[in-house]
Parts: C-alpha cells; structure tokens; sequence
C-alpha cells in the first residue's frame, strides 16, 4: 500500500515539473516573439509622439486580443479548410523571419504606426501582432492550452511593468544590454521555427 501510494505520489510530481517546465518553455517563446525588451526604443519613441502611455490599458488589451485569438483561431481556420499543423507551418517561416529581424538587426516588416494611441499601435501589432497572434495557434499544436494561457498572462504581466517603468529599464539595460537580448531570443526563435518545421513536413 505504501509503496503504490509513494509511486502516485512520484507521478504527481512528474506531472507537475513537467508542467512548469513546458510553462517556462512557452513563456520563454512568447517573450521572444512579443520581444518588448527589444521594443523597448519604439515605445520610448511613441511615449514622447504620444505624450504619455497608459501601461494598464495596452496591456488587458493585448492579453484579450491574445486569448481570443487562441481559441477563435482555431474556429476561423475550421471554417477556411485549414488545419493547426497547415498553420503551424505557415507560422514557423512567420518566426524564421522575425527570427532574422533579431539576429541580424534587419527589418522585414514594415508597419505603419500612428503617431498616437495606446491600443493601436501598442497593444496591437507591437505587442499582439501578427507574430504573436500566428505562434499561439502554431505552440497551440505542440503545447498544453492551459500552458499556454498561463504564459499569455505571464507575459502580460512582464508587459505591463515594462511599459509602466520603460524610462528605467532603458537605463538599466543600455543600448548594448538590449541588442544582446535580441539576439538571444533570435536564436530561440529560429530554433523553435526549424523544430516546428521539420515536425509538421516530417523532415
């Protein structure tokens, strides 16, 4: 008897690292891809256009978009004939690029940004963008839902104490303290899109 229930008691514990490490590991893909250290200039360029930020409103209205996007996506491609794994692929050259954008310091992606607004452009697309939108349906294919909303709201909370001491933290980091970081979640990017891709076609 006490030796089934110290074998149940192991499997609870297993369950649960394995739990917390698959959270830390969508967490970690998620910071990488909303990538608001590195945004860290563009939203002390929008402060000063803008005039002030308001670090609450940007950041329950990112974490809606996000959550809504998690499981109407999913509906929205049912109702097109597309498959998670179609899109998980689509979504794996969407962070080959971004990952490239990191790591070599280059743009691909050009958008227009308004001069005002913290929903538009903050909220989205500069942190729930296409990018982000598109990773949640592709980890949605690789990672537990319930994972994944707890490091949706994980990095919402990151989100919002970053915009609330964004002054600070450009300080605190420096210029070459933020470009290390980009190109340390480059790399973690392009991984996960290389692992995505050779998944899905089987390579």
């Amino acid at each position: 008897m006490k030796v089934r229930q110290v074998k149940s008691l192991n499997f609870v514990l297993m369950n649960i690292v394995f739990d917390v490490i698959e959270i830390l590991k969508v967490t970690t893909v998620l910071f990488a891809v909303i990538d608001i250290i590195g945004s860290i200039p563009v939203i002390i360029n929008l402060k000063q256009a803008a005039g002030s930020i308001d670090s609450f409103k940007a950041s329950w209205v990112s974490l809606l978009i996000m959550l809504v996007f998690l499981f109407i996506g999913q509906s929205i491609l049912d109702i097109i004939g597309i498959k998670v794994e179609d899109f998980a692929i689509a979504g794996s050259f969407v962070l080959f690029f971004i990952a490239l954008e990191m790591i070599l310091g280059i743009k691909i992606y050009r958008d227009e940004m308004p001069a005002t607004a913290s929903v538009v452009p903050l909220a989205f697309p500069l942190i729930a963008g296409t990018g982000t939108l598109t990773t949640l349906l592709s980890i949605r294919a690789e990672y537990n839902i319930l994972s994944i909303i707890i490091a949706i709201f994980l990095n919402v909370i990151i989100v919002y104490f970053v915009l609330k001491y964004i002054s600070l933290l450009e300080k605190l980091l420096g210029i070459g303290g933020i470009a290390i970081l980009k190109k340390v979640f480059g790399i973690v990017l392009l991984a996960l899109a290389i692992k995505l891709f050779r998944k899905y076609t089987g390579l």
